[in-house]
């Protein structure tokens, strides 16, 4: 598409947020015409999220300043299952009380960017154990197990990278993608979502969400995600060789913070503008300009 009609497509667009969508067409369409929920999905592994998560972060931030309403969801449920996308090994189990624990730091992270209904905003958090901790296991199988391919499963990437390694991949985390497809279809019947975003190596799962809604009956469902974001150098975002750049001052100094923004790379300041802060394009063209010396005070910007 040259151009989308809807607000948040169009500043996704432009910011260089979109990876891949599920039905182009059919979801700029749907924002276009209404108000509309969209969720992104957290596990609670963590007191608090990372740079890596404020692309996901960000994505809800512009999905409610377009006039939309974001659902920040919890995973207190699939935090103990532990997702096994683009991990070599299983994930290490946490006990409830930590997966609170980590919950409640997360909370304090998205009040910083979202305004919530208790707020007088739109933006809801939610938490997948609500639903997920009570679900009869055989009740459950009988109405959305058999919507699931087993041929399916094992080519999503997530597991294909485990088996194709011979590295172990248990039933529990096998389970993983089931569960998260099932939050879009509760979502979707709760807050009435119609999207699921999240970054690219959560395609497959998403994907699922919207055939098992489909399959289910649910009205249409899409899903749309971001490019995997790396450092021009090729390193991860959001860690360091010193650790992760968390998003909680008890966990990382706010010079340490800064300092990492401070040291991007030249070839990176116009892409992290437009995807970490709300400045006008304009504005941050005029910053992409500039050349040696003069980068450093966009940098200081950033």
């Amino acid at each position: 598409m040259s151009g989308f009609k809807s607000d948040f497509l169009q500043t996704l667009k432009e910011r260089g947020f979109i990876h891949q969508i599920s039905d182009e067409s059919g979801l700029d369409a749907q924002l276009a015409k209404e108000s509309t929920a969209c969720y992104i999905g957290f596990d609670a592994t963590a007191p608090s999220l990372h740079a890596g998560s404020l692309v996901q972060i960000m994505l809800l931030y512009w999905f409610q300043q377009t006039g939309h309403k974001p659902v920040a969801l919890m995973g207190g449920g699939t935090t103990m299952v532990g997702d096994p996308s683009g991990k070599d090994e299983s994930r290490q189990m946490l006990t409830t009380d930590l997966i609170g624990k980590n919950k409640d730091g997360i909370k304090r992270v998205f009040s910083r960017f979202l305004k919530f209904e208790e707020d007088g905003g739109s933006a809801i958090m939610a938490d997948n154990a609500d639903w997920l901790l009570n679900l009869n296991y055989v009740e459950f199988l009988r109405e959305y197990g058999r919507f699931f391919s087993v041929n399916q499963m094992l080519a999503r990437d997530s597991v294909k990278m485990r088996l194709e390694r011979e590295q172990h991949l248990s039933f529990l985390e096998f389970n993983y993608m089931i569960l998260q497809a099932y939050d879009f279809v509760e979502l979707n019947k709760r807050p009435d979502c119609r999207l699921q975003m999240g970054g690219s190596d959560q395609w497959g799962n998403i994907v699922s969400g919207v055939d098992l809604g489909r399959r289910a009956g649910t009205p249409d469902l899409f899903a749309l995600t971001t490019p995997l974001l790396t450092t021009s150098s090729g390193a991860k975002m959001g860690k360091t060789a010193d650790g992760a750049i968390w998003l909680e001052e008890e966990m990382l100094s706010a010079y340490d913070y800064w300092q990492y923004w401070r040291n991007s790379e030249d070839a990176d300041i116009e892409r992290f503008m437009k995807l970490f802060t709300t400045l006008p394009l304009a504005e941050i063209a005029r910053y992409a300009a500039l050349e040696g010396a003069e980068l450093n005070e966009a940098k200081k910007v950033l």
